[in-house]
C-alpha cells in the first residue's frame, strides 16, 4: 500500500507541474469552449442549456487529453521498474491480457473523444469536412465496446455475474453483450454528467478510491498500480476543474473515463456493486433517456428539464452547491457499493 500511495502522490505532482502550461497551450492553440446554441437529439434547440452553460465559453478544453496520456506513459514506465526492482506482483487475470485490455479502453476511447473534440472546437462540423454525427459515435462507441467485452470473455474467460445475498451467474457468451452494454451505458452517462465545474470528475475520484479499495483487497496489482496513477491525475485536474472551472475535460476525457470506469468494474466483478458506486451517473442519464423517450412516443417532456443536475439548476440551486452534495452522495453510494462487494 505505501507504494501505491507514493505512486499516486508522484502522479499527483507530476500532473500539477503539468497543468498550467498545458492550460496555456490550450490557449494558444484556441482549443477552447465556443459560444453556441447547443440543439437536442431531435434537432431542436435546447435554451435552458444554453442560458446555463454559456458563461463558459471561453475556458480551455481538452484536460481528458492531458490525464490520458500522462497516465499512460507513467504506467508504461513504472510498472517494468517496479518488476525490475523485485516488487513482489500478485494478480487475477494474465498480466499482458489485462493491462492491454485496461489501455486499449483508456486509449481508443480518448481517440474518439479527441476526434470529435477536434471537429466542433476547429468548426470542421460546419463544413462538413469528415464530422461524424452522433449516431455515428454511437457505433463506433458499440463496436469498441464490443471488442473489449470480447477480449474480456477470450482473453480473461470472465463470463459471470455476481448478484449479492443471491449468487454467481454463469452467462457464457451473453456476458458480451452484457458488458458491451454496460460500457456504453457509462461512456454516455459520464458525458451527460460532465455538465458542470468539477460534477464528473469529482463524482469520478469517489469511484475510482472505491475501485481501488477492492483492486487491494483481491491483490490485483496491475490494476492497483493503474487507479493509483490515475487517481492521482484526477486530483490534480480536479484542482484546476471545480468552480469556475479553468479548464474542461473535453469528450477526450469523459469518453474515455467513463468506459474505463465500467471495464475497472466488470474486471472487478462486482457488478451489481458498480452500478451502485457509479449510481449518480445512472441517474444522470436515466433522466435524460426518459426525457427523450417521452419527447419521441408522447411528443411532450417528462420533465422540465434533464439531466437531473440541469433540473436542480432550472430550479435555482447553485452549481457548487449541486456538485458538493451530488459528491456527498457519491461518498454514501461508494461505500454501500463496497459493502455490497465484500459481503
Amino acid at each position: 500500500m505505501a507504494l501505491l500511495l507514493g505512486l499516486l502522490i508522484f502522479s499527483f505532482i507530476l500532473t500539477s507541474l503539468c497543468l498550467v502550461p498545458f492550460i496555456n497551450l490550450l490557449y494558444r492553440l484556441r482549443f477552447l469552449r465556443k459560444k453556441q446554441k447547443t440543439k437536442d437529439v431531435f434537432n431542436k434547440p435546447t435554451p435552458i442549456f444554453d442560458k446555463f452553460h454559456q458563461y463558459k465559453a471561453g475556458t480551455p478544453v481538452g484536460g481528458g487529453f492531458l490525464v490520458v496520456a500522462l497516465v499512460s506513459l507513467l504506467f508504461a514506465f513504472i510498472y517494468p521498474l517496479i518488476k525490475f526492482l523485485g516488487v513482489y506482483i500478485t494478480h487475477v487475470y494474465p498480466v499482458t491480457e489485462e493491462v492491454n485490455l485496461i489501455f486499449f479502453t483508456f486509449i481508443s476511447f480518448a481517440i474518439l473523444g479527441l476526434y470529435d473534440d477536434i471537429m466542433k472546437f476547429f468548426k470542421f462540423k460546419q463544413t462538413g469536412f469528415f464530422g461524424l454525427r452522433m449516431r455515428h459515435k454511437f457505433v463506433i462507441q458499440w463496436i469498441l465496446a464490443l471488442i473489449i467485452s470480447l477480449l474480456m470473455f477470450n482473453n480473461l474467460s470472465i463470463d459471470i455475474f455476481y448478484v449479492p445475498f443471491i449468487g454467481v451467474f454463469k452467462l457464457g457468451w451473453w456476458f458480451v453483450p452484457l458488458a458491451a452494454f454496460i460500457i456504453v451505458g457509462f461512456t454516455n452517462a459520464f458525458n451527460i454528467t460532465d455538465g458542470l465545474d468539477g460534477l464528473a470528475g469529482g463524482l469520478l475520484m469517489i469511484c475510482l478510491f472505491a475501485f481501488w479499495f477492492l483492486s487491494a483487497s483481491i491483490l490485483d496489482t496491475p490494476l492497483s498500480v493503474f487507479l493509483a496513477l490515475w487517481l492521482g491525475s484526477l486530483i490534480a485536474f480536479l484542482y484546476f476543474n471545480v468552480y469556475p472551472a479553468r479548464i474542461m475535460l473535453g469528450d477526450v476525457g469523459a469518453l474515455s473515463f467513463g468506459a474505463t470506469l465500467a471495464v475497472v468494474g466488470l474486471l472487478l466483478g462486482k457488478t451489481v456493486a458498480i452500478l451502485v458506486i457509479g449510481g449518480l451517473f445512472i441517474i444522470e442519464i436515466a433522466s435524460s433517456l426518459l426525457q427523450l423517450l417521452s419527447k419521441k412516443f408522447r411528443r411532450k417532456k417528462l420533465f422540465p428539464v434533464a439531466p437531473l443536475h440541469l433540473w436542480l439548476q432550472l430550479k435555482g440551486w447553485e452549481e457548487p452547491k449541486i456538485v458538493m452534495r451530488a459528491w456527498l452522495a457519491g461518498v454514501i453510494l461508494a461505500l454501500f457499493g463496497v459493502w455490497l462487494a465484500v459481503i
